[in-house]
């Protein structure tokens, strides 16, 4: 792939040497809000490895990070990051009562999280309310931001992001002779999935599609026969799936139970890109689509090495979630290191005048650079295929490292 990105991120010696000293060495507290159990436990589990290994780099426990800053944050004179961690379980009023802990008796100087963006939602009122920044790595519904909040960022893409993305890329396909004229949308309903499918009419709409299926469901469900033959008797030449992990796999077991073929099938990322999803379903979901800012890249390149210790940590390959919230903490330690304090205003003010660029990144992002809302208006996303036992980069053409697999083969 072509990569946007370079040979550092967001804490590259560059963007800490010079940043203005502390008056002592200072250890912050960052409170990290994930699903450690529940449905999305295996997703909440990898999004904190990622964050654990953002913060052992900044510390200074792999120093053979090449173009990384490791021995501590020089604003906070060598000061490092503590990360704590709380559970969630999914649930919005428990992400809010956890919030408030962390906050309240954890004392910590900010949060990161939280995956599920009904939690996000719901525990942000909590940072707001008593002024502690939170920078969201990968929730995606559109009004966690927009609310008038001045300690909510959100560094990720967002639902209006990936809609027009999957548009362009649905053009494109028809452009080169692949019909395309109808769509599906299946959508778990929560903040989460309303949000995404929300934007998705608006974009269908706009872009001249035909939404021919409209498919909510439960997102504790069990059974989603009905709405495969759903989709079965409305025959969409593509369908966008906005599911997390349980329901991701539940659908892919369903389409070859009853099957069923969409021509192109789009996976908005969350439960796809979870390990658990490979691992259980990959050999009947060939050719799924899926949305994704994460690339490796070269064999020795940072992002390279970055890899190898996740995969050391876990077992498992970097995703697009557990990256994007990885960036995420690479973004607050350069607001925290820039602040030269551990105070939650100061660190706010240096989050506000976040301006990081491309080759400061380990994302696929154009830069890192907050509006007024909080939300990242140089984010962005390219889309990966599942072909044999992982996601490559298929479009746009600029971007490819494998060749578009079209019709969705399935298994």
């Amino acid at each position: 792939m072509k990569r946007m990105f370079g040979a550092g991120v967001a804490i590259v010696a560059a963007s800490l040497a010079f940043a203005g000293g502390a008056a002592a060495q200072e250890t912050v507290k960052v409170g990290g809000l994930f699903p450690l159990s529940g449905n999305a436990a295996s997703a909440g589990a990898q999004t904190k490895a990622a964050v654990e290994l953002a913060v052992e780099i900044i510390n200074g426990q792999h120093p053979d990070v090449k173009g990384i800053a490791g021995a501590g944050l020089p604003g906070l004179k060598g000061g490092k990051i503590e990360l704590v961690p709380a559970d969630h379980q999914g649930n919005p009023s428990t992400g809010q009562s956890q919030a408030l802990r962390l906050i309240q008796q954890e004392k910590v100087a900010a949060i990161i999280g939280a995956y599920h963006s009904s939690v996000t939602f719901a525990a942000t009122q909590m940072a707001e309310r008593y002024g502690v920044p939170w920078v969201v790595g990968d929730s995606v519904a559109s009004n966690i931001t927009g609310r008038g909040f001045k300690y909510v960022f959100r560094v990720t893409p967002i639902a209006t992001d990936f809609a027009y993305n999957y548009m362009k890329f649905l053009s494109d396909v028809k452009a080169q002779g692949q019909p395309v004229k109808s769509l599906g949308v299946v959508y778990e309903n929560t903040d989460y999935g309303t949000s995404v499918s929300d934007t998705l009419r608006k974009a269908i709409k706009e872009n001249g599609f035909e939404l021919v299926a409209d498919i909510p469901y439960s997102a504790n469900t069990t059974d989603v026969s009905s709405q495969v033959l759903q989709l079965r008797d409305k025959k969409p030449d593509a369908v966008v799936f906005i599911s997390y992990t349980p329901d991701a796999i539940l659908y892919m077991k369903t389409l070859k139970q009853l099957d069923y073929r969409p021509p192109i099938a789009i996976a908005d990322d969350a439960g796809f890109s979870d390990p658990a999803f490979i691992k259980n379903v990959g050999t009947i979901a060939q050719g799924m689509m899926n949305r994704s800012a994460w690339d490796v890249g070269k064999p020795g390149s940072v992002t390279a090495r970055i890899n190898e210790l996740f995969k050391a940590k876990t077992g498992y390959e970097l995703d697009d979630t557990s990256g994007r919230n990885m960036q995420a903490m690479f973004v607050l330690a350069d607001a925290i290191n820039r602040a030269g304090s551990g105070k939650p205003d100061a660190i706010r003010d240096a989050l506000k005048a976040t301006d990081l660029k491309p080759e400061q990144l380990m994302m696929g992002y154009r830069g890192v650079k907050f509006d007024d809302t909080g939300q990242n208006v140089l984010a962005a996303t390219y889309l990966i295929q599942l072909q044999g036992d992982q996601y490559v980069a298929v479009w746009p053409a600029q971007s490819a490292t494998a060749k578009l697999r079209i019709p969705y083969k399935g298994w």
